[in-house]
């Protein structure tokens, strides 16, 4: 019986290979920058690396196999916590006592609200159980839980209730942890329902924040939320791919380090 010899990488698809695996993810531009060659040539060597199951493709780049799928709640929180602790910080320097804001179910806007307790009369509108229950019953704040189906793994609420619930507030402020940013300028989160929620937020916002560390760069996830364009700033940890810095600087998103 005869067997198939192993398959052999060729060289840049062995760096192609341990790029993605140290980074989780890639764009088609940032390999052909570190490869100096054509986007034509990269797409060509990723092939076989998609064909035999050791990358996926997504538009405009690679992820590993498991990086499509969010890590769980209590994971999320725990990595790169003191980035995220350090965009929260940032996050509640923007917002004054007595103003209203939206914050998502995502791990760092979960630091936002931690950040944000010693604030005061806030009026917060959240599809998060535990951002609720942080900033809930303390210094004269006003907390808005929208109610619908809880997901299991965070303790957030979806669905069209959900939705309905955060259409009728005004925000001064809409907060949002992401899946990941396109080298365009795009934001993306993992799943159908967080962006129908984000997009209900966004469009009754007075400033939309986005809030994401280094590890969203490039990173698309599956299902678009909105162009930079809906973006007022993006506060993060370390200075995004010049691609993407470019699309904040052409759509006016204003990009702030901490």
């Amino acid at each position: 019986m005869k067997t198939s010899a192993p398959y052999s990488l060729s060289k840049h698809e062995t760096e192609i290979l341990q790029t993605v695996r140290s980074r989780g993810s890639c764009s088609i531009l940032e390999l052909a920058d570190m490869l100096s060659v054509s986007d034509e040539t990269v797409r060509r060597h990723v092939q076989p690396l998609v064909n035999k199951g050791m990358v996926l493709r997504v538009h405009g780049g690679i992820v590993l196999p498991d990086d499509l799928h969010e890590a769980p709640y209590v994971r999320r929180m725990a990595e790169n916590k003191k980035s995220k602790q350090r965009i929260a910080a940032k996050v509640a320097s923007l917002v004054q006592n007595g103003e209203s804001l939206f914050l998502d179910s995502g791990s760092t806007t979960a630091y936002v609200a931690l950040a944000l307790i010693n604030h005061k009369k806030l009026s917060v509108v959240t599809n998060s159980v535990e951002i609720a229950r942080t900033l809930a019953s303390r210094n004269e704040n006003h907390v808005y839980m929208a109610g619908g189906e809880l997901r299991g793994d965070d303790a957030a609420a979806f669905g069209k209730p959900v939705v309905d619930f955060i259409s009728q507030f005004h925000y001064q402020h809409a907060i949002f942890s992401i899946g990941g940013i396109s080298p365009e300028g795009e934001v993306f989160d993992f799943h159908l329902e967080e962006m129908e929620v984000s997009q209900a937020a966004i469009a009754r916002a007075e400033q939309v924040i986005v809030v994401a560390d280094h590890t969203k760069f490039a990173r698309q996830a599956l299902v678009k939320v909105c162009d930079f364009e809906r973006v007022d700033r993006l506060i993060c940890d370390e200075t995004p791919p010049k691609t993407i810095v470019e699309a904040a600087e052409s759509l006016e998103t204003i990009i702030e380090i901490v």
